[in-house]
């Protein structure tokens, strides 16, 4: 059996010849089995696949001894919400989130929503399958339950805000017909905004194209109706919403880096003293805010996995990355798509400011290239290149994710894929725009040149 969609943190891969129902059911009896769990969350996305898949894990699941209770359709971190909330062994969400639409897979937790990686049970799962051991799954013998957790989450959401402050803002929203309108309707009887929807009912196939707002050519429709109907903030997610980026009254897309920034100031404002963590692609502003507003700033590599790891480990109350993950203590030390723009909305309601103005003072202190990618033949060895070629100059060096370097008005960072043949490139100034766009272009200009002298 094709095997190719276990990953190192998550199964994915192409319907069918990657992944199927055949599949799904004996990686749910190798879950049930591996980690003995009693009693596991299934829940499903939006992909025309997902119903299917579902009902052929939980079989599986039900196989092994363990009961099943179905949330239905809904977004990742219900699943994670309902795991913790309801104190449950595991739990299973159906997804894919940005790939493309022939594409599906599972992201699974243990108890307290831990995840489930190659080092914590995945790489066993794979083993048992791949041995045999699941080719003859006997009669299910546990249960199915529907469990309706909408009104406990939404709950739960609400908890992260101070609803007396919130003022009536106008917001874009755009699910890009992924899961987020579902909870949007949800939650909105409760706030005093006025959303303009986008994109916004459920749809798995995805007819605005994937819902990932990380692609340029997927940000027009939001930023026109942030323009035409005079918002205050827009918001785009991902199709499994465990991300959400985010947009100024202006249209313009902003870095998730920045918003790392603005949330750690708030959680420290509230409860100072408490530990902040970070990725190593951007962290200047990250360390400034932190450390201003008497906080500790911890970096971590990149990575859910290792963030929620390091996050347990030092009791941090929240831990952000620039790709737009933001990773919470109260919510089992996991990523939410929906926390953040909350406490966004709580922020610009209580400064009445418009939120360019919030974030001018930031970039301009800290101006960043944004992640560019570049395709290598031979990765390892540009990387290695670039470390000599620095060297002298570097004040600080740190391998903690990849390569990165810090000089005296400027650092970058260089980090290889886990799964493409890609570098991916930070680079950030103090308060230099020119500098860090001159230093930018030179490193790219060099790994250029390394790539094509080695191959």
């Amino acid at each position: 059996m094709d095997l190719s969609c276990f990953k190192a943190y998550d199964i994915r891969g192409r319907i069918p010849d990657q992944l199927n129902v055949e599949l799904a059911e004996k990686i749910g009896f190798a879950y049930a089995s591996v980690l003995k769990t009693q009693r596991v969350v299934v829940g499903y996305d939006i992909r025309e696949s997902s119903p299917e898949l579902t009902e052929a894990l939980c079989k599986g699941l039900r196989s092994a001894g363990a009961d099943v209770y179905n949330i239905g359709m809904c977004g990742t971190e219900q699943v994670y919400f309902s795991t913790f909330h309801y104190q449950m062994d595991g739990g299973i969400m159906v997804t894919a989130s940005h790939n493309p639409k022939d594409y599906n897979g599972l992201k699974m937790v243990m108890k307290d929503s831990r995840p489930v990686n190659g080092d914590t049970g995945l790489n066993t799962i794979k083993a048992m399958i791949a041995s045999g051991e699941c080719d003859n799954i006997p009669e299910a013998t546990g249960a199915v339950h529907s469990l309706d957790a909408m009104g406990d989450y939404i709950q739960h959401l609400l908890g992260y805000i101070d609803l007396d402050a919130l003022k009536p803002l106008k917001i874009v929203v755009n699910p890009g017909h992924g899961g987020a309108g579902i909870v949007i309707d949800e939650i909105e009887r409760h706030l005093p905004f006025e959303f303009i929807k986008v994109h916004h009912n459920p749809d798995g196939s995805f007819p605005a194209g994937v819902p990932n707002p990380l692609l340029v050519e997927n940000r027009a429709s939001t930023q026109q109706a942030i323009i035409e109907h005079n918002a205050d903030f827009g918001i785009a997610w991902d199709g499994d919403f465990d991300r959400c980026f985010m947009f100024d009254e202006q249209g313009e897309f902003i870095e998730g880096y920045y918003i790392v920034g603005l949330l750690a100031q708030q959680f420290l404002s509230r409860h100072p003293g408490e530990k902040i963590i970070h990725d190593p692609r951007l962290t200047w502003n990250t360390q400034a805010v932190v450390t201003e507003f008497g906080g500790t700033p911890v970096e971590s590599k990149t990575g859910h996995a290792f963030i929620k790891q390091i996050m347990r480990e030092t009791d941090a109350i929240y831990g952000g990355e620039m790709s737009a993950h933001h990773y919470f203590r109260s919510f089992a030390y996991c990523d939410s798509g929906m926390i953040p723009w909350l406490l966004i909305a709580e922020l610009l309601s209580r400064q009445d400011a418009a939120f360019s103005s919030l974030l001018k003072e930031r970039m301009t202190a800290f101006p960043a290239s944004g992640e560019i990618n570049r395709t290598l033949t031979q990765p390892q060895q540009v990387l290695k290149g670039i470390e000599e070629q620095y060297a002298d100059q570097a004040i600080k060096v740190s391998h903690i994710d990849g390569l990165s370097m810090e000089f005296p008005g400027w650092r970058f960072n260089l980090r290889l894929s886990n799964t493409e043949p890609l570098a991916r490139l930070n680079v950030e100034s103090r308060g230099d725009q020119a500098l860090m766009e001159q230093q930018t272009q030179e490193i790219l200009t060099s790994i250029e040149s390394l790539d094509n002298s080695i191959s």
